[in-house]
């Protein structure tokens, strides 16, 4: 596998997943090794989330960059999980976008498939796509702020005096928001694509499958 991110798209996109990595580091570092997320720690990778479609693209590449069977074995993953997803939740057969899903359909959905390891997650611990995981695996385990409270990022966290981030690093965090909005406004334009979410198995499904999944949602003739 490559030991660094390939160009998925963009040069400002690497440079936003850059940008990720390093704010990740410097706040984990800010919070006095407050921050328990180690090889192993896995409580972040069960259970689906919402990523952008930013996230497809390069989780494809990822995938692309394993051995056939290892590829093959995480898609099967996936194409399992999500015939499970539209089992219970059949609006995701016309399309996996999440564009008009509400936060309490979200919420249900997770709760539902809370047991649902990664795709990519394997036996050891390890992620298979390491180098090309999504922007919210890059900034999970810093605590999170609101209405003035902080709040541990997992369960683990609730564990262990919780410290409260420098307001100078919540402020770059916005900003990184803002440049992941216009990265996704690029993607936009350069594929003539809409929508801005699916749940994590989606990214892993054979590209061709996921074309299928598009298709059937704008009502293109498949």
């Amino acid at each position: 596998m490559s030991d660094r991110l390939r160009d998925p798209a963009s040069p400002s996109l690497v440079s936003l997943y850059k940008k990720t990595d390093h704010w990740f580091q410097r706040a984990s570092a800010a919070l006095l090794g407050e921050v328990p997320c180690r090889l192993g720690c896995t409580g972040c990778c069960i259970g689906p989330f919402p990523i952008t479609l930013l996230d497809v693209q390069t989780l494809q590449q990822g995938l692309a960059d394993l051995s056939p069977d290892h590829r093959h074995r995480i898609e099967q993953r996936a194409i399992e999980q999500t015939a499970a997803m539209e089992a219970a939740f059949p609006q995701l057969t016309g399309t996996d976008l999440l564009d008009n899903w509400s936060d309490e359909e979200i919420d249900r959905f997770v709760t539902a498939f809370h047991h649902y390891p990664c795709p990519a997650l394997e036996a050891d611990g390890r992620c298979s796509v390491y180098r090309h995981r999504p922007l919210a695996c890059r900034s999970m385990g810093i605590p999170t702020e609101n209405r003035g409270l902080t709040h541990g990022a997992c369960e683990v966290q609730t564990f262990i005096p919780i410290v409260r981030l420098p307001r100078i690093f919540r402020e770059e965090e916005d900003r990184l928001a803002e440049e992941e909005a216009a990265s996704l406004n690029e993607l936009h334009r350069a594929t003539e694509s809409t929508g801005e979410e699916v749940f994590l198995p989606y990214g892993f499904l054979p590209r061709e499958t996921r074309e299928t999944c598009e298709k059937s949602g704008t009502g293109e003739e498949i």
